[in-house]
Formats: C-alpha cells, structure tokens, sequence
C-alpha cells in the first residue's frame, strides 16, 4: 500500500503501539542517538520514538523501520516473503511459454501493472516546496550527531538522487553527508556506487554535477534507495512495486535536472564540483560496530533547501548490532531471495544474513543439492552476484528432503549440527580474494581482502577425500579447558559449550604478545589429545567474552580477513588423517601481524552522555530504566585505541 505522506505512517505507527512520543527536551547531539540504541536493543527492536523537543523547530523521527512489524508495514505487507512470492509469481508469468492467444491476454493485465508502477513528474511543485528557506542552511534542521567520536553532525537517512550526464539515468541511493558548514557536506559514496561513477563522468566533462537529497516522504523511498538493483533498475520503480501506485515526482528549484519526491518532508538540494578539492570526512560510528576511519570525499556545496508544512525529520543511528539498520537489510534478504533463485543461483531455497554478521560478514544459504561440486557453483555464482561480493564469510548447507523441510536457518543448533556434521576443515573450506566492503577494517587493503566458503552440504562421494577420521571424541571438555588456562598464560577464557549440544568448535580468548602467537598457539592446542575430533577452533581478543556467543561471533566476523587469519592442522594417524581449523578473530597490529593500517573503535557512549540519559529517563515516557547497551563494551574496548582522526 501506498503512505500518503510520512505523517500518516506516523499516525499509523502510533495507533498500532509502534510510536512514543517524548516531549521532554532531548539534544540532537549524541543523546537522541543513546536513547534510541538502548530502545533498539530493548527486545524486538522497541518502538519507533518522535522526539518532539529538540531545540529546533522540527521534531525527529527515530527507529521507524526497526522491527519487523514496523519494516511490514513501511512496505505494506503482512510479512516480508509476500514480496519475494509476488516477485516469483511475475516472473513465472512472464517467462512461462505463451501458446495461444488466451495465454497472451492474460499478460495484458500485468503489463497495465508495470506501467502504474513507473515513476511520473508532474507539473508545478509539491509538498516538499510549501515552504523555501529564504537563505538555505542546514544547521537549522536537527541533524544528529551520533557518536562521541563522530566528525560531527551527519544526515544518516538521506535519499540523495543523481543523474548519469550522458544516459540521463536516474540513481536514487543512499549515503551519509557530514554537515561541515550552513551550505557544504560531504557526499559520502563508495567507489563501487552508481553516484560514484556518475561523479566520474561529470569529471571528465568539467561539469558540476547536480544532487538532490529528499528526506520523509513515503518510509518506502528509503529503503528502496538501499536496495541492491541492477544499475539499470529505476528505485522508484521498486518503490511503485511495493507501494502499488506510481511515485509523483517534482523538478527541483534550483537543480531542475533532478526530480525528487512530491510528498518528501525535506529537500536539499545542490552540486558537487569535480574541481573541488576533496574533504577530509569522518570518522563514523559505521552500522560494523566499529568507527569508519577518516578518508577524503566530495563535497556537496548546498543551493536550496524546501520542505512541507509541518515537517518531521527522519533519521537513524548505527553501530553495535542490533540497531534499526537490521531490519533493512532482513528486507532485502527476503526480497531479494526470489530474482536471486530465479535468474542466478536456482538451487537456493533460503538464505539468512545473521545480524551478529551486519550484512556482508556472514551470509548463511540452504541449497537443495543434487550433485557433487553444487557447493562450489553455488559459491562462486553468489559472489559474482551484484553486492554479494562483498561477502565475506559463506556458509553453505543442504541435505535431504528432511533435513530441508524440517531445518530452518534460524533454527541455529541443528543447522549448525549439520553444517559440522558434513564438514571435512581440511577440504570443504575455500579461500579467495576479492572486492570488500571498504568499511571492513580487517583487510589489509582498502576494499580487498579473503573470502572464505564452508561447505556444509552432505557429500558426494566424488566429493570424500579418502582418510578423513570423522567424529567428535572429545572425552573432557571442562578438563581441557582448565588445563589450557594452567599451561598457557596467554589463553584468558575457552568456551567449551559447543561440543556437548555436537558442535565441534570451541572458542579461546587470547591476549597476544609475539607475531604469530595465534599460528603457534594452534599448532600447540589442536594436536592435543583431548581435542581430537574438535573441527574449529575460534580465537579472539582477550578483552571478548567467549561465552557470550552472539557478541563473540559480531567480533569475530569483523575482526577476520579468512585467507589471511587461518592456521590449519593436519595429522596422520595409523586410521588417517585428522584435521582442525584454526581461525583468527583478534585484532591486528603493525607490531604483532604486520598490518598496516589503523584498526578502529568500537562504538559506545561516552559517560557523560550515559549519566545525562539516565538523570532523564524517568521524564521521557519511556517505561522501565535501560541502562546503557554501552557499558557491556567499555570493558571490551582495553586496547583498541587507534587513530580514529
């Protein structure tokens, strides 16, 4: 269904119990985003928060799209599937053969569809230019800073449009703009954006390129700017898909190149000269976790700002997983599940992106296996697939009928029990290298880095390697982990659960001190007798706690370059051969593993922000006292003071 206008999906967000509004005054500076990440993690994603009392003349709309509920309804479906399901449908309905004329007419009907969905400017202005600011400034709208060491203020929900200059193609994406004065930010796009390129061809024409920012506006323009499509893949027919009604759009004031939504809150609207020198922006409380360290970036030079009467500015924090940003990409991991089946990979029957992986760390795929290699097809199809390259981590799994009806990803102890009963570490794990998230610290190069596949399918046995002992025969667990923290003072804490739920992985806390301490230490622990049948073995910093599983895999994931950080041991018996991978989740050093570049925070509040939220809450509405989600990561941070400016 189609949002009139942001306001009536407030209205509707507040009449199901999904929105509170907080009258009491909240500074837009760091502590709207404390308040936000502690409802964020309250269970379920909490509620939707409208501050009304900001200290400027419009209110904020935080955390509207950070549940399930509130992503269904921003998108108009009861569950998010009925996307995917619509998808398919359509795509059976076009490529299925049509033999008569009756089969034919039936398309015409659809057709109608696709053309009700396409994006139409309309004459005059919209909503979004009731009102012009007389001499444009954006430090008049409430822009968030959210982050103790954030560069400064940032527009986190900005819905910024460009053009290609020689196609006049439109690109609707979404990046985040530092505010550095009343009529400048930055404009931060990666290079593998489409805004990005289009940026080059205005460079090499020596034109200034013009953008446009809308902010409000139906909640569905914001995710269809984060949505993963082909270059040539309008947003705004996405957004006339879900919505099931077209997209109005108005030419901009003073860049009437570029059309925006009728029905937006807000416009900014401006240029980016390629003559300009770059702007140093940064650092970012980025949706890893960590803080995006400081890099040079365009800079948008402000021309105009309109908005409606009665504006409400929408915005979002990221950082320590979970936050609102979850639900977006769970979206698009449903959505976007069908064209993937469809038109690349048709052996997948689910995937699941874990948000302890936050997006491209981890990406978990159910495939219905039929022959022996299917893994490696499967592997390689998914990350020569659009943004899935960036994937870091794949983990595949696929057995029998049963197991395929029966185990549902989310269903972590017996898929994980699956996934380890197949997997052979010394041949069903594949490293490769490719192009990476250029967030991810952990590379040693910007926006390069390893990959790594674990083949957790049922095997072929053209697939078997001969000699592989198989089993766990681990006898005492709580022995071993005792006797590891007498014998090796470097070991802080091992988390022996796993192998009693038949997950043969246990987890070690390590506090480093010589390079390649975690390639020796493997090969001292994985050879020992009472870890026989033990198939992985995880290392993290010493400052983690192992035993807190969903914490310990968010750092892990982040912390891993897979072709870089693995040690696998492999022994010959009299019965054959056993094998144990060893995987390395620490943080890296220039001192300790030669790694070059400056490894970032990890996002959390600091205590003065925590106490002036606590003094606070009982005058906000929001219920019962949460503490701070950042007082679990203080304790973990001993250490990872680098360079973040």
């Amino acid at each position: 269904m189609a949002w009139k206008n942001q306001q009536v999906f407030i209205e509707a967000l507040e009449k199901a119990g999904e929105l509170i509004r907080i009258r009491s005054y909240v500074n837009p500076r760091l502590e709207i985003a404390e308040i936000t990440d502690r409802i964020s993690k309250s269970g379920n994603g909490g509620k939707a928060l409208l501050f009304e009392n900001t200290g400027y003349d419009f209110p904020v709309l935080m955390n509207a799209y950070g549940s399930e509920k509130r992503m269904c309804m921003a998108l108009g479906v009861q569950e998010l599937d009925e996307v995917a399901r619509e998808i398919e449908s359509l795509f059976h309905l076009l490529s299925s053969p049509k033999e008569s004329l009756t089969d034919k007419l039936k398309l015409l009907p659809k057709l109608g569809q696709f053309a009700s969905w396409m994006p139409k400017v309309k004459k005059g202005r919209g909503e979004c230019q009731e009102v012009i600011m007389q001499d444009p400034d954006i430090s008049k709208l409430p822009v968030i800073t959210c982050w103790p060491k954030d560069g400064g203020p940032f527009v986190t929900l900005p819905v910024i449009h460009t053009r290609d200059p020689q196609t006049k193609t439109r690109n609707v994406g979404m990046y985040r703009m530092q505010v550095f004065g009343p009529k400048l930010t930055g404009m931060h796009w990666h290079k593998h954006k489409v805004s990005a390129r289009h940026f080059s061809e205005y460079k090499k024409l020596g034109q200034k390129m013009p953008v446009a920012v809308a902010l409000g506006g139906d909640p569905v323009y914001a995710y269809s700017a984060t949505a993963p499509l082909p270059d040539n893949v309008d947003e705004y027919m996405l957004a006339g898909f879900l919505r099931k009604k077209k997209v109005e759009l108005v030419k901009c004031i003073s860049q009437p190149d570029i059309e925006v939504p009728a029905d937006a809150d807000f416009v900014i609207e401006g240029y980016v000269d390629p003559a300009d020198e770059l702007i140093w922006e940064g650092p970012f409380g980025d949706h890893t976790g960590y803080y995006s360290l400081p890099d040079w970036y365009p800079r948008f030079h402000i021309t105009a700002i309109t908005h409606k009467k009665n504006p409400v500015y929408p915005a979002t924090i990221v950082g320590i997983p979970p936050q609102e940003d979850a639900w977006l990409g769970k979206a698009t991991e449903r959505i976007f599940l069908a064209p993937i089946k469809m038109t690349m990979v048709p052996e997948i029957t689910d995937m699941e992106m874990p948000v302890e992986g936050v997006f491209h760390n981890l990406v978990i795929t159910k495939i219905r296996k039929d022959y022996a290699g299917q893994g490696q097809k499967v592997m390689n199809a998914m990350w020569g697939a659009g943004q899935m390259m960036f994937n870091k981590i794949l983990v595949l799994a696929g057995g029998d009928d049963a197991f395929q009806q029966q185990v549902r990803l989310t269903d972590f102890l017996p898929l994980a029990q699956e996934i380890f009963r197949n997997l052979n570490p010394a041949a069903d794990i594949y490293f490769s290298t490719g192009p990476m998230d250029v967030l991810d610290h952990s590379c040693s190069k910007t926006g390069f880095g390893g990959k790594m596949c674990i083949d957790g399918t049922r095997k072929y046995e053209e697939e078997t390697e001969e000699g592989y002992i198989q089993g766990l025969e681990i006898f005492n667990p709580e022995k071993t982990g005792q006797q590891w923290l007498q014998q090796y003072a470097e070991i802080k804490a091992v988390n022996i659960s796993l192998p009693a739920w038949d997950i043969p992985c246990l987890l070690v806390a390590v506090e480093k001190n010589r390079p390649g301490h975690i390639g020796e230490l493997h090969a001292q622990l994985a050879p020992d007798a009472a870890t026989q049948g033990i198939k992985m073995i995880l290392y993290l910093e010493h400052t983690v706690d192992v035993n807190d599983l969903t914490s310990a895999l968010w750092r892990f994931c982040n912390n891993l370059d897979p072709k870089r950080d693995y040690h696998l041991f492999k022994k010959n018996t009299e019965k054959g051969y056993i094998a144990c991978m060893g995987l390395d989740g620490t943080r890296k050093t220039k001192e300790l593993d030669n790694f070059q570049r400056d490894w970032p925070n990890i996002i959390v509040a600091d205590d003065a922000t925590i106490r002036a939220v606590d003094e606070k809450w009982t005058q906000l509405g929001l219920g019962p006292f949460l503490p701070s989600p950042s007082l679990k990561y203080k304790a973990q941070m001993y250490g990872e003071e680098a360079v973040v400016s």
